[in-house]
């Protein structure tokens, strides 16, 4: 079993000194979803949801997410993201979230890609909850990840 890097020998928390790992391109990719009454997702896709854009919307908040997660996850380092790309798969009754953070830095983005599908899905939930409250959001995971000494990570299908 790993070490975990975010305990000291006393087992106090403590945040991780990432000060002499190399600065490399790092990458994550996560993913996740929510369900809805296939109604609710037509209301989506039409832009017929008296909240705005939904996709949109949620696309901004997931972002926005990223670049704050170290506010949000007490360990988390505060990182310089140079990129965040969050895009919406739609099928049946269900969106998919897909976010993408890109960073040159000493410590990875997989945090920041987790929060960003997070904060999209439930911003979904958000603006169709007054139609739909049996909305599920699920299966939100890490599907891959690169850069560091810890080299590249692709989720096993």
């Amino acid at each position: 079993m790993a070490k975990l890097t975010h305990i000291d020998e006393q087992g106090s928390v403590k945040m991780v000194d990432v000060t002499d790992k190399d600065v490399t391109d790092r990458e994550a990719i996560a993913s996740g979803k929510i369900e809805m009454q296939p109604e609710t997702l037509q209301l989506v896709t039409g832009g017929n949801i008296p909240k705005g854009n939904v996709l949109e919307t949620a696309r901004i908040a997931g972002i926005m997410a990223a670049k704050r997660t170290s506010d949000l996850i007490p360990m988390c380092h505060p990182l310089g993201i140079t990129g965040v790309e969050l895009n919406f798969e739609v099928e049946d009754a269900c969106i998919t979230a897909r976010a993408t953070v890109r960073v040159p830095d000493r410590t990875g983005v997989e945090m920041e890609a987790l929060t960003a599908v997070s904060v999209a899905l439930l911003t979904i939930y958000d603006m169709c909850k007054a139609i739909d409250r049996n909305m599920v959001i699920s299966e939100i995971c890490l599907l891959q990840k690169s850069g560091g000494r810890s080299g590249t990570y692709v989720r096993e299908t």
